[in-house]
């Protein structure tokens, strides 16, 4: 009988799972709606006093977008106010919805990613994923190997799309 040979585990393949550079913590949605006078109109005062008053530490090691869920028109000292108290608490904040959030922190995380090690490399990146791994970090991911890779597809082994190959 003949032995199986796993030819993908004894290959150069290199995988790089996105989801395997998730940051752990919990993600929150803040809408300050409520903070606006019939959820409209931000009053200054009003607005500094709701701000002032709430409680920021239920965000402690969070990861927070914020966004209106209503057509208000907010300025963008009001955001920039709302951080000045969620800074002590949250591990980052943005302003807009849980997709912009994560494509930040993916941003970050690929921005600071020594890709020296893929030099002359046969990349493959996983496509499925358990975790929410923004669109976009495909694209950053991408962008960057190329500079380093020999090449570079998507999805499994078994069933890869070719993307990029070096001349």
């Amino acid at each position: 009988m003949s032995q199986i040979v796993n030819k993908v585990a004894n290959s150069k393949l290199i995988s790089i799972n996105l989801e395997d550079y998730y940051s752990q913590g919990t993600r929150v949605q803040l809408d300050i709606s409520p903070w606006l006078y019939e959820g409209l109109i931000l009053k200054e005062a009003d607005f500094r006093v709701a701000v002032e008053n709430y409680n920021w530490e239920k965000y402690k090691d969070s990861f927070v977008a914020l966004h209106c869920a209503t057509d208000a028109i907010i300025p963008g000292w009001a955001y920039m106010l709302v951080i000045t108290k969620l800074q002590p608490y949250a591990i980052k904040t943005i302003q807009g919805n849980l997709e912009a959030l994560e494509t930040i922190l993916y941003t970050t995380i690929i921005n600071d990613l020594d890709c020296t090690r893929y030099q002359d490399s046969y990349i493959i990146i996983k496509g499925c994923s358990n975790k929410p791994v923004p669109p976009n970090a495909y694209l950053f991911l991408t962008e960057k190997l190329m500079k380093y890779a020999k090449s570079i597809m998507y999805g499994e082994a078994c069933s890869s799309v070719p993307l990029y190959k070096r001349n």
